[in-house]
């Protein structure tokens, strides 16, 4: 999902903006039409709400540099719909697509326009061949990778963890002990947990499972899931379900603030950002961009909770089998062009460079997976060590997987599947089901 940041350091700050008004006048002015466009360029996607009005207000400069308005639109159905406003005729000029696997479905309506070659080449600079093959089809260049988050993410309160004389956990294990010991200093639930998310309900559940597969089963099999090769009835794939169950399906453990188990299905992913900030969640799993929900809520002295390793909330990389593993996830979106117009042809190039990505961070709760984004600009520090956690060459890091499965099993059958397991259905009966989802 929504929701992902790679590599150095470069230097990019206000100096470079007088640049990169003047690149982009020079692709106007080249452009195969004279550099006549829309006045009004129309984005749409699935982020609502404060990042929606940021995402619009990131396009401020650009505006003043070019005289081109940009509006984007946020759609809570945005991944049920999109491809039948566009098989319909009512594509918008530019979505905003958050997994690959409805990416090759839009691409394969034949109304995806393939991306130009300045795009191409900020692509290749900026980010790699790996995030460049997930905007990729049949050999075709289509969708550049936009902003990105850091699945995986433990939330908690450094304050709660020091009234109850517990440490962040080095391995599962050690989670699953300090699960226990919350639960016993606490008198209540542990975790907290929302899978709520309309038409996309269930998808924060999947991130649980794919963690578990990278951390248990390794990149490898992590890899061969996401082809299809290892199947969802595979035994590695039901370690990492029975593993997350210990904690979601556990009445002892969830679902603080909330209810029980099945209070998981009904409450939004978002809403749990509040309970952790006034102490009545202990802890979450949740990616980065939770980072811009906390901004959203408040404390008891009425402001927003500072997110710090001494502050009112802060996270630590959900723990593998053995200590220091250094396997993540990683989520993020991609900028696909419905239109060949200059201006909107302009506005993709300018989504692709490390200026915008600068100014949509600059702007709070988000990080970038521009290689050019400077992390030092990032709202937290929390959100700048994000940043340069998925930098470091060492980092294992695989994408997202149901959003790269197709669209009948990542966002379907396995969303679906993650509800169900709640709601009480058997494991087994789960999985067969998910597996079921690349017949259709």
């Amino acid at each position: 999902m929504s929701n992902w940041t790679r590599r150095r350091r470069l230097l990019v700050p206000m100096a470079f903006a007088g640049a990169a008004a003047l690149i982009l006048a020079g692709c106007a002015e080249s452009s195969g039409d004279g550099g006549s466009g829309k006045t009004t360029v129309e984005i749409s996607g699935g982020i609502t709400g404060g990042e929606a009005d940021a995402l619009n207000k990131s396009f401020d400069q650009f505006t003043k540099d070019t005289g081109i308005k940009v509006k984007y639109t946020g759609d809570k159905s945005f991944e049920g719909n999109i491809v039948t406003k566009v098989t319909g005729g009512s594509a918008p000029d530019i979505a905003i697509v958050p997994q690959p696997g409805l990416l090759k479905s839009l691409i394969g309506t034949g109304e995806v326009k393939e991306a130009s070659d300045a795009v191409s080449k900020n692509v290749d600079k900026y980010w790699g061949k790996d995030w460049k093959a997930y905007g990729t089809d049949d050999g075709k260049f289509y969708a550049a990778p936009m902003l990105a988050n850091l699945k995986g993410y433990v939330w908690y309160s450094p304050a709660k963890f020091k009234e109850w004389g517990v440490e962040v956990p080095q391995t599962w294990d050690e989670l699953i002990a300090l699960t226990k010991t919350i639960t016993e200093k606490s008198g209540g639930p542990s975790w907290c947990a929302g899978f709520a998310s309309d038409a996309a309900s269930g998808w924060p559940g999947t991130d649980w499972i794919e963690d578990l597969v990278l951390r248990q089963a390794g990149p490898d099999t992590y890899d061969d899931w996401v082809s299809g090769k290892v199947k969802f009835t595979d035994p590695q794939i039901k370690k990492a379900f029975d593993s997350v169950g210990e904690i979601l399906l556990n009445p002892e453990y969830v679902n603080a603030g909330f209810g029980d188990v099945k209070s998981i299905n009904s409450t939004a992913f978002g809403d749990v950002a509040a309970k952790v900030a006034d102490g009545s969640c202990p802890m979450t799993h949740q990616a980065s961009f939770l980072s811009a929900n906390f901004l959203e809520t408040k404390t008891a002295a009425g402001a927003a909770p500072k997110i710090a390793s001494d502050g009112d909330v802060y996270a630590f990389v959900l723990p593998g089998e053995e200590a220091g593993q250094k396997s993540v996830e990683a989520g993020g979106e991609f900028v696909t062009g419905f239109s060949d117009d200059a201006n909107v042809q302009k506005v993709i190039e300018y989504m692709s460079t490390p200026e915008w990505a600068n100014a949509r961070v600059k702007l709070g709760g988000v990080v970038s997976a521009n290689k050019g984004a400077d992390p030092s600009l990032a709202s937290s520090e929390f959100l700048t060590e994000t940043m340069k956690t998925l930098q470091s060459d060492d980092t294992t890091v695989r994408f997202d997987a149901s959003d790269l499965m197709p669209a009948t099993v990542g966002s379907g059958s396995f969303w679906k599947g993650m509800v169900n397991w709640i709601d009480g259905t058997p494991t087994d009966k789960v999985l067969a089901d998910i597996q079921a989802g690349y017949e259709n």
